[in-house]
């Protein structure tokens, strides 16, 4: 079964647009358990949306999982994981976390819940709901 999932990148670091240009990347880096964990529960052909913090606050794209977890080869130490990740399309409209949290549909999802996780998980009505709001300028119809 499908899963869905939101990660988050400081654009000034690793933007939507450096990741089309790659066309795969591992993800790499993730050193927070919770997140950690929820890179191994990723399966190939998963969901994802990529989310800018920092200024931008805003899911941008639409990826999917290519390669299911291993072994972070960032990680000096410790038991770290990592997915590979391809680029699928950027989101028509960029949804913001303020239409986010405007949203009374979206008002139990994790990135509201707990903003400093950089891999969390989404229902699957969360997720179509922030590609609903993508299509239509940021509200849903």
């Amino acid at each position: 079964m499908k899963s869905f999932w939101l990660v988050k990148q400081e654009p000034s670091s690793y933007s939507w647009s450096d990741f089309v240009a790659e066309g795969e990347t591992s993800w790499t880096g993730v050193r927070n358990f919770a997140a950690r964990n929820n890179l191994r529960k990723m399966r190939k052909g998963d969901e994802v949306l990529f989310y800018h913090s920092g200024e931008e606050k805003a899911v941008v794209g639409l990826a999917k999982v290519t390669r299911t977890t291993y072994p972070d080869p960032t990680a000096k130490e410790g038991d770290w994981s990592t997915v590979d990740l391809a680029p699928l399309k950027p989101l028509r409209h960029p949804v913001t976390l303020h239409e986010i949290k405007s949203n009374p549909r979206l008002k139990e999802i994790v990135l509201v819940r707990q903003s400093r996780l950089s891999v969390m998980p989404l229902a699957e009505s969360e997720f179509r709901e922030i590609l609903k709001m993508a299509d239509h300028g940021g509200t849903a119809s």
